[in-house]
């Protein structure tokens, strides 16, 4: 026993023998430690949801969208959801495509209550949308989408029975091309649907005034959306006329609107206010400096 002990000692004083009895152990801690890892990220992550058919944007997900697969879990993404329940209920987002296959991801799933109407969402502050009929035609066979410009042009027949034609508001983005229920033109890559309404934000005096030549049928008033930077074929017998010439028109044909009026002659008089303190101030420091 005792001689066994003295080998022992004699073998951990001896400086090789620790050496390499550390790096062995060393070795074998960092073996062990890449295992368990590798094992964790090839142990699969059963019934991953994913979509068993495309599912189009403002869709609600049900248990026969879905069907599911396992997943090594270092293939898994952060960012998708692991659970079928955790997606049923939810609506694909109003600007997602969901192809045949994918795994449910957190930005392309919101619930009802956050499902806004994508042409609502676009339209700018202080501006008011605005909800443009139009027909297969007047888009130019379908050509006009959301994202592009255009310029408003205007036919009417004034009192001497001249028919004027004109560009009442230019360069205008459109927000969304809906049918006649009010759905998405090209959200749905699989139906197709015919444009009722064009959907643009416009200021509140613009806003005003096209619903009033809208109004004016007796005047056998048009309206038309023509691509940005385009000129509207005005056809024969007809006289160009600016916009100007368009809105007086419309002005004078209707009742004035004094809830504008009253708007923008506040908005004058704030102007005026702020740039009579400013010319305070400057006349302020100019005595100072003196």
């Amino acid at each position: 026993m005792k001689n066994i002990q003295m080998s022992l000692r004699k073998l951990f004083r001896n400086k090789n023998t620790v050496t390499i009895l550390g790096v062995v152990a060393v070795i074998a801690i960092l073996f062990i430690g890449y295992k368990i890892q590798v094992n964790n990220a090839v142990s699969p992550v059963p019934n991953i949801p994913t979509a068993s058919a495309t599912i189009q944007p403002r869709t609600k997900i049900t248990a026969d969208m879905i069907t599911s697969i396992d997943m090594a879990s270092a293939a898994v993404p952060e960012n998708v959801y692991v659970t079928s329940n955790a997606v049923i209920g939810k609506y694909s987002n109003y600007n997602t495509i969901i192809p045949k296959g994918s795994m449910f991801y957190k930005e392309s799933l919101i619930t009802e209550e956050e499902l806004p109407d994508s042409a609502f969402v676009e339209v700018p502050k202080g501006k008011i949308p605005y909800n443009f009929p139009v027909t297969i035609d007047t888009t130019y066979g379908n050509s006009i989408f959301p994202g592009n410009y255009i310029d408003i042009y205007m036919k009417a027949e004034n009192e001497n029975g001249q028919i004027m034609v004109g560009k009442l508001i230019e360069n205008v983005k459109v927000l969304a091309v809906k049918d006649s229920q009010g759905q998405h033109v090209f959200e749905n890559s699989e139906e197709t649907r015919e444009p009722a309404y064009l959907i643009f934000a416009l200021d509140a005096q613009m806003n005003i005034l096209v619903r009033k030549a809208s109004y004016l049928a007796s005047f056998q008033v048009e309206l038309f959306p023509v691509p940005h930077g385009e000129k509207a074929n005005t056809g024969s017998n007809t006289t160009e006329v600016s916009s100007q010439t368009l809105q007086e028109f419309i002005n004078a044909k209707t009742v004035p609107n004094d809830e504008i009026k009253a708007e923008e002659e506040a908005k004058a008089a704030e102007e005026a206010a702020k740039k009579a303190k400013e010319k305070a101030a400057d006349t302020d420091k100019t005595t100072v400096e003196d």
